[in-house]
């Protein structure tokens, strides 16, 4: 909201050319992958367990089924090894239906223990990702405006949504499930090592090499999925801004340019998964021919025991399937391993949101507001986007009680930067601004704001019903007061000829209603609101002429006994206003009436003429209207 200029600069953490807000900020300048890599990951594992502490009973009933798990899975290679041992080969069968229903029990047993392990896990993971989801919701609506303008929507929803599902793996199933693969992995180790100390040595010969090459390997993985998550952030940030910006780009013939835009970021994306899953292969192959290698180990080694009888066969056969099973959960915690990686990398991209401390904050104690109606006073205020850029300079203005104050001035004076600063969108560099002369810095933020209704060029409703997007969910708000508001700004009308009437459903910003009727409603929306303060910033600009005569008619009733502050290019609409302030350079040169600034022959004046001109040049109205009396 900004009345500074656009310029634009590289962004160095992806190589491209970033817009500028108006502000001067970078777009995607501000939290993005350049700090990704600080956080160790133990810290970060510290972080999520404060999501996963108020449900750890839920996993520690789960890590305490892991023993029984492993133990009815280990124990069907023993089973194997007494029916080989001590019936087949014998050929004594009359016991062997025991270890049968033994085994077939180890079998039903380990499925029922499995289910309840994972039931349990995904439904506490899904209970801490609810929480993490919640908290980053709620850190978000807190940012200032600031972050918002530098940030695209599409890197930021990237954070709120898919890597947040990367977590949903790790926290439902993969943290607990790679403990019951150690714990599995130890327990063969330490069974075999019992069984036959020498013939387990030769199984593990190659486990040594494992550990280490997947060591090594950690450090390409981590990279490669820190690349990845940047890839489809931008991806998601070009899918935001194309389709926000559809109507653009098909009235302007920029398809094949948005296209060839989106082929080489989809191209980018695509290369950095493949890069990922080639280290991803490299590892599942390794582990492959590990196991490979051990089995051979083992019949090499373990035959000749068996020839020499130190060994029987079902030994053997046990050793063989103990193996199958000690590699198994090597696989699994490989899988495990890399999505974790992954997990890792999109948690240190969300905690990065969530240490995000762009905030404007209300005091610890905030002051009570003052008793209505307002004084605001603007003393020596400085302000400043940028540290380059001066947007005002000792601004210096008063608005009684119950006036009526318009804001004029060329693009860039800073009339729209005064509403953000007086509703503490942003806070100023330096003065006072003040309510009734105390601070606003010293208000509760949120009842400060429920004091002003703000009613913007750029209307933003919400998908939903009218009736609720006039009282922004608020169900104690009496339908007779909506419908009041509503007949005052003539939007009574334009309500009851749709279908549903109040209950008529708005697709996503309004976008079945044409920019007057979504002005009528915005209007509407902000008289509900009862405010000490309306403020208008360029409210009638995207209206016709008999809308806009209606809005001022409605305007001119309603803001006889209420203080506004009204910002408009279009100076038809000012005219009856008490005072103007007129702006340039982010100082006041000129205040008065309308006639009086007409009379002074200064900067306002020459406004006039210039939109005088223009408007006459063009062959449109004369641009001024004469000014509606209080009682009309």
């Amino acid at each position: 909201m900004s009345d500074t200029d656009s310029t634009t600069e590289s962004d160095a953490s992806n190589g491209s050319t970033d817009r500028k807000d108006k502000g001067g900020a970078a777009i995607g300048s501000g939290f993005q992958e350049r700090k990704l890599g600080k956080f160790a990951d133990t810290a970060l594992v510290r972080r999520l367990w404060k999501y996963m502490r108020p449900y750890r009973w839920l996993f520690v009933v789960c890590l305490l089924l892991l023993p029984a798990v492993s133990a009815v899975s280990l124990v069907q290679p023993w089973m194997l090894q007494i029916a080989i041992d001590d019936y087949l080969i014998p050929g004594e069968f009359d016991g062997l239906w025991f270890i049968m229903v033994v085994y077939a029990g180890t079998v039903v047993g380990h499925a029922f223990l499995t289910y309840w392990q994972q039931y349990l896990m995904k439904y506490a993971g899904n209970l801490a990702l609810r929480d993490l989801r919640q908290d980053i919701f709620d850190h978000v609506q807190q940012l200032a405006s600031s972050f918002f303008k530098k940030t695209p929507v599409g890197r930021l929803m990237t954070r709120m949504t898919t890597d947040t599902e990367n977590l949903e793996e790790a926290l439902s199933s993969g943290l607990v499930t790679m403990a019951g693969d150690l714990l599995t992995v130890f327990a063969i180790v330490v069974i075999l090592m019992v069984v036959n100390w020498q013939l387990a040595l030769a199984s593990f010969i190659v486990v040594p090499f494992l550990i280490g090459f997947t060591a090594v390997l950690r450090y390409f993985l981590r990279k490669a999925y820190r690349t990845v998550r940047t890839k489809i952030a931008r991806l998601y940030a070009h899918l935001q801004e194309s389709i926000t910006g559809m109507d653009v780009i098909q009235l302007f013939v920029r398809e094949k340019v948005s296209r060839d835009e989106y082929s080489d970021i989809n191209a980018e994306y695509r290369d950095a998964n493949i890069r990922a899953i080639r280290w991803d292969a490299i590892l599942y192959a390794v582990i492959e021919a590990a196991g490979s290698i051990t089995i051979g180990a083992i019949l090499w080694y373990g035959s000749g025991q068996a020839l020499e009888g130190i060994v029987t066969l079902g030994v053997l056969v046990a050793f063989i399937e103990y193996m199958q099973k000690f590699f198994k959960p090597i696989r699994n915690l490989a899988e495990k391993y890399n999505l974790l990686q992954n997990a890792m990398a999109s948690s240190e991209r969300i905690f990065e949101l969530l240490d995000t401390d762009e905030i404007i904050e209300s005091p610890a104690d905030p002051e009570p507001l003052p008793q209505r109606p307002y004084r605001i006073e603007f003393r020596d205020v400085h302000f400043s986007y940028t540290d380059d850029e001066t947007v005002l300079d000792g601004l210096n203005f008063e608005i009684e009680p119950c006036e009526r104050v318009a804001l004029v001035g060329h693009t860039g004076a800073g009339k729209s930067t005064v509403i953000n600063l007086l509703t503490r969108l942003y806070d100023i560099d330096d003065g006072q601004i003040l309510i009734n002369g105390r601070d606003i810095r010293n208000f509760d933020i949120h009842q400060l704001r429920s004091q002003f209704a703000v009613v913007l060029q750029d209307v933003f409703l919400f998908r939903g019903t009218i009736l609720e997007n006039l009282t922004l969910g608020d169900d104690s708000v009496p339908f007779d007061r909506v419908r009041e508001a509503a007949e005052m700004v003539y939007a009574d009308e334009l309500i009851n000829s749709l279908p549903g009437g109040y209950e008529f459903e708005l697709a996503e910003r309004g976008s079945n209603l044409s920019s007057g009727e979504k002005q009528l409603l915005a209007f509407a929306r902000a008289l509900i609101l009862d405010p000490e303060v309306l403020v208008l910033d360029e409210a009638t600009a995207n209206v016709d002429t008999d809308t806009e005569a209606l809005i001022q008619k409605a305007i001119e009733r309603l803001l006889a006994h209420q203080t506004s502050l009204v910002v408009a290019h279009r100076l038809s609409t000012i005219q009856s206003a008490d005072r103007i302030l007129v702006l340039d350079d982010g100082q006041l040169v000129e205040q008065g009436s309308h006639d009086e600034l007409m009379e002074l022959g200064g900067h306002y004046a020459r406004l006039v003429q210039l939109q005088y001109a223009t408007t006459a040049s063009t062959g449109g109205e004369d641009g001024f209207i004469e000014p509606l009396d209080h009682d009309d």
